[in-house]
């Protein structure tokens, strides 16, 4: 197999997570018999095209995860020339247009600079108007920003709730990508964005662990050689364990004789992030070689489809490069031009910030 380059990782995690995303959205509140019912005994197995979009769409873990993109961009732009900036501050900001696509409001008046046309990082993706399409978007992402005035948004050290929904794992791959050269600053950057919604542990140290897996992988480790990496890092966490356990059992799973199907069952619904992660990795795993068979393998269960369908996605995406996803799904996908513009301009960011 012929080598695979850091820029194809990145195009490959981000394209990755969008297509699992985007696969699995359709039948992310069905249970596996309304799953075959509607889609046959192997359940949904490409994804589906929307009619009036012309396109298989994704989700708010999508939307998501390209805000998270973005605010990392903005804030490695403004590093460049300042050295000061905050990533998590800018990926705050980032949410707070994410918010403002979804609800048409933001935080507060404060931060009326980051919907602005001349502010000084323009958004690429508020002129995107797929962008304002609601796809179920989490609640705990909306209320915790919505609350967000004063910077009072959640930090490792400063609770604003006790949420551990999927929704911080599921956005913060970008931060894997753009750290990677330091796995343990990717596992903290990507818990710090997980827990500007999320504060409770297992919902950011779940998110960290994502973060440092992705790091490993986009240098060229193999699955179980990241995974070691993360749950290493992730022990050195307080409130570590619920996100070490269900790691801990995917693991366990993949070495053993238990079907893919039934023990994805055993492993959770994904709706909390720490099956969300494990459910994924666990399929990645099963499907190393086989980028669609773990996608349809992350998607086709009784819980969060689409979640645990994009994160299997980063994870595949950053483990076998953008070239082995399959082409005849990349080019139905919603904004599949924008999420390849991202990922190039994220890639030459951190590039760049080698010489810094």
């Amino acid at each position: 197999m012929r080598s695979i380059t850091t820029e194809e990782r990145f195009y490959g995690c981000m394209l990755g997570g969008a297509l699992g995303d985007a696969l699995g959205y359709p039948v992310e509140f069905m249970n596996t018999d309304e799953i075959e019912k509607l889609y046959g005994r192997n359940g949904i197995t490409a994804p589906k095209i929307d009619k009036a979009a012309g396109s298989a769409i994704i989700s708010d873990d999508t939307q998501m995860t390209l805000f998270t993109a973005e605010g990392i961009i903005w804030a490695d732009r403004l590093g460049g020339k300042t050295e000061v900036s905050s990533y998590t501050t800018y990926v705050f900001y980032a949410y707070q247009r994410w918010l403002y696509t979804q609800e048409k409001l933001i935080a507060s008046r404060e931060y009326a600079h980051v919907i602005e046309k001349n502010t000084e990082f323009s958004s690429r993706l508020l002129n995107e108007a797929a962008m304002y399409s609601r796809r179920a978007p989490g609640s705990t992402c909306i209320s915790a920003l919505k609350q967000a005035a004063g910077h009072n948004y959640g930090k490792l050290t400063h609770k604003i709730n006790d949420s551990k929904g999927c929704g911080g794992v599921m956005r913060v791959a970008p931060a894997g990508l753009y750290f990677y050269r330091d796995s343990e600053r990717a596992f903290r950057m990507a818990a710090e964005f997980a827990a500007i919604t999320h504060t409770h542990d297992t919902g950011f140290l779940a998110a960290g662990a994502l973060g440092a897996l992705i790091a490993e992988l986009t240098n060229g480790a193999d699955l179980y050689e990241a995974a070691d990496v993360a749950m290493y890092i992730l022990k050195g966490y307080n409130g570590c364990m619920e996100t070490y356990r269900a790691l801990d059992h995917a693991r366990s799973l993949d070495a053993g004789d238990v079907s893919p199907v039934e023990a994805v069952a055993r492993l959770g619904q994904g709706w909390i992030a720490e099956e969300a992660l494990a459910i994924a990795l666990y399929c990645a795993m099963c499907h190393c070689d086989k980028p669609e068979n773990a996608l349809r393998l992350a998607v086709n269960h009784n819980g969060d489809s689409d979640s645990t369908g994009a994160i299997c996605g980063n994870i595949i995406g950053a483990y076998r490069g953008a070239p082995a996803l399959p082409y005849k799904w990349l080019k139905k996908l919603e904004l599949g031009e924008v999420i390849e513009e991202l990922s190039g301009e994220l890639y030459k960011c951190c590039m760049s910030a080698d010489g810094r």
